[in-house]
């Protein structure tokens, strides 16, 4: 079974209808002449934009010279309520500081060390599943906050305020479009970003929640009782530079991109994973028989077992990148495939449309892990792959989401078969991240 494309839309649309769809469903807006040009240009009134699908020019901008293209506000005026002064949204000499601070903490050997708390998360969301017909979305959501959770600050997701958490970010998510109105606009700094009430409600509820969090751990660590967790780590860690470490405010920020970042992306993937291995029955039974070796005991060394659910993980993120799209700005006068951009200009890049590139990957809209093994992929895995952005912006949590994404993988498909429900074919849309319309509907029996 072939993954389904967005929704076509016409080449041609009015502005005014091209901003609907585009606050609906960035996917639909976008034209399907999209998945085969090297380069295209959006005009508004106020700005122009630039997709660019040519992996010189993405090498450009992500790699050779990232400090010519910082993160375009435009984009943060959607995301601002919530994140605040985040990795995430920041740019310059403050991203630097941040990054020298939080890096510290997702190096290789802090991850051996999350493993074992990976290992519980995945193995209490096999114990709350159930045989029958199940929404996956929601339970991947479940599962992944609990990771964050067990990672960053040592408590299940049982634990009071992690479901306050939870529960406040899934309603966050389903009012938040992933642009606000004021990124198309030129509105002046003093005038309202136009949020929705009730985004501004979740977020303003989250971000308590998170404080209290936080501070207690200060609290924690100031009497040394402090689990050595994630949180810890970050919070003591001093910027080799400064010396300065981050404050609650900056923690809170910090802490609540982990939150989104973590939890909303992984979700996504995971729930789009079991989507193609149940459309996929024999994929499944290969991912099935390496979960088999699974030890009954958290074993970093088991990872390196599971090579064929890891490239399941991997082509989901291919085809259904989580984050579909990312916007730099230019700041200097550019020459892009022998057109000039001025400065100000919204330079788009978009792990969906480069992801199923005719001109770049082979079968590029179906699920196919063992390309993954294959020396002719080697080229596209390299210049037109990004999951995870690329370059120094690169997420500081991408190896973090691969573990993640296989243990939890391999778990899941060791206990149950998973299989399509009929006519419940799910329709990528995307808001913050790519999720499905509806939901993913699918069958669940255990597996003997």
């Amino acid at each position: 079974m072939t993954p389904p494309k967005p929704i076509p839309r016409p080449d041609r649309v009015s502005l005014w209808r091209y901003l609907r769809l585009f606050r609906q469903d960035i996917l639909s807006a976008q034209p399907a002449r999209l998945y085969r040009a090297w380069m295209a240009e959006f005009r508004t009134p106020f700005f122009r934009s630039y997709m660019c699908n040519d992996p010189a020019l993405i090498d450009l901008v992500l790699k050779a010279r990232p400090d010519d293209f910082p993160k375009s506000d435009r984009i943060r005026e959607g995301l601002n309520p919530l994140l605040g002064n985040s990795v995430f949204v920041t740019n310059g000499e403050v991203w630097k500081r941040q990054r020298r601070i939080i890096d510290p903490a997702f190096e290789g050997g802090r991850l051996r060390e999350s493993f074992p708390a990976m290992w519980d998360a995945a193995l209490a969301a096999t114990a709350r599943l159930r045989t029958g017909e199940v929404e996956v979305e929601e339970e991947m959501s479940h599962a992944a906050a609990d990771v964050i959770f067990r990672t960053l600050f040592s408590i299940p997701i049982e634990h009071q305020t992690a479901q306050a958490v939870f529960h406040e970010f899934r309603a966050y998510q389903r009012t938040q479009p992933i642009l606000n109105l004021a990124a198309f606009l030129p509105l002046p700094r003093w005038f309202p970003r136009l949020h929705r009430r009730a985004t501004l409600r979740s977020a303003e509820k989250i971000r308590a929640l998170i404080t209290q969090m936080t501070e207690s751990r200060a609290a924690e660590i100031a009497s040394g009782r402090a689990p050595d967790d994630l949180a810890t780590k970050i919070m003591q860690t001093a910027d080799p530079q400064t010396g300065q470490r981050f404050d609650t405010q900056e923690m809170v920020d910090q802490v609540a991109i982990f939150f989104l970042a973590g939890h909303e992306t992984s979700a996504s993937a995971l729930a789009w994973a079991l989507y193609l291995l149940a459309t996929h029955p024999e994929a499944q039974a290969r991912v099935a028989a390496e979960a088999a070796t699974l030890p009954d005991h958290p074993d970093f060394a088991a990872l390196s077992r599971l090579k064929f659910t890891r490239d399941v993980f991997r082509e989901t993120l291919r085809l259904y990148p989580p984050v579909p799209m990312m916007v730099r700005e230019n700041t200097w006068p550019e020459t892009f495939r022998d057109r000039p951009i001025t400065p100000g200009a919204q330079i788009v890049l978009s792990p969906w449309h480069l992801h199923r590139h005719e001109r770049l990957w082979t079968n590029p809209d179906g699920f196919d892990p063992d390309r993954w093994t294959r020396e002719d992929n080697k080229t596209c895995a390299r210049d037109a792959y990004m999951p995870f952005s690329a370059g120094p912006r690169v997420c500081t949590g991408a190896g973090f989401a691969m573990v993640e994404g296989t243990l939890l993988l391999a778990h899941l498909i060791r206990t149950y078969q998973f299989t399509p429900v009929e006519n419940a074919i799910p329709v990528p849309v995307a808001h913050l991240t790519v999720r499905a319309a509806n939901g993913i509907r699918l069958r669940l029996t255990k597996r003997s």
